[in-house]
């Protein structure tokens, strides 16, 4: 990815010190990024941590490894972004937001089946067709099943107070033939007006993604742009989503 477009970038009145939560493919690329351009960027990592803390040996230096999460006060970080299943935020999230604001970026995902992390009833559910819709609904009855997912969704009920969880509708389909790609589809329309017309907005995402990701390929270079575009805000105490 090319820099340059963030050289010069007044970060003197932003938060600089990182700390990420979580060691997978995304937490991997936002380290790499941050130890390789963090600097030049004015951002500095002061700690990763993830729940098997012996996946980040050989490639995390171990001065930046968080041995216990509850002790993340004692590096002062000015933003930790969160890129581990949601039961650490559930756990955590109040914590963290006593130390520093809250990065809290996802991306749900509609797909081939295998590219789903389903709990509870739904990962006992199958597929009878080439394209099935496993779920339909208020968002609030999703999220709990299908945390890494339904996070677009959940961030949409977030934004959009007057609906919230129990009025922005979720649907979560299974499709056999995206085998690569994870397709997201937004569709908001407006009450009737004088002459029964409504407003309406139709977004389509295409995410090329490997056979049976969770995580597509642009999102990894979304995170990062997302960290970086944080960083340039006013820094203000909370959870920020991009």
């Amino acid at each position: 990815m090319q820099t340059t477009e963030f050289k010069g970038m007044a970060l003197d009145r932003v938060p600089r010190k990182v700390g990420i939560v979580g060691y997978g493919r995304l937490g991997q690329s936002l380290v790499s990024h941050l130890l390789t351009q963090g600097p030049e960027l004015g951002l500095e990592l002061v700690f990763v941590w993830n729940r098997d803390a012996g996946r980040m040996a050989g490639s995390v230096p171990p001065s930046l490894q968080l041995q216990n999460l509850a002790a993340l006060g004692e590096r002062h970080p000015d933003v930790v972004v969160e890129v581990a299943h949601p039961k650490i935020i559930q756990e955590s999230g109040a914590e963290i937001l006593r130390y520093a604001n809250l990065l809290s970026l996802r991306v749900t995902m509609t797909t081939h089946p295998d590219g789903f992390r389903l709990e509870g009833p739904l990962a006992t559910m199958r597929s009878t067709g080439p394209r099935a819709v496993l779920y339909e609904g208020p968002v609030r009855g999703l999220c709990p099943h299908a945390p890494r997912n339904s996070n677009t969704m959940a961030a949409a009920a977030l934004a959009a107070p007057s609906l919230g969880f129990d009025r922005v509708i979720g649907v979560l389909v299974a499709d056999f033939s995206l085998k690569n790609v994870h397709v997201v589809d937004v569709e908001l329309s407006g009450p009737p007006g004088p002459t029964g017309q409504t407003f309406a907005v139709h977004t389509h995402r295409e995410n090329p993604a490997e056979p049976g990701a969770v995580t597509g390929s642009a999102t990894v270079t979304t995170f990062w742009r997302s960290l970086v575009g944080c960083c340039q805000l006013p820094s203000k105490p909370g959870i920020h989503l991009c």
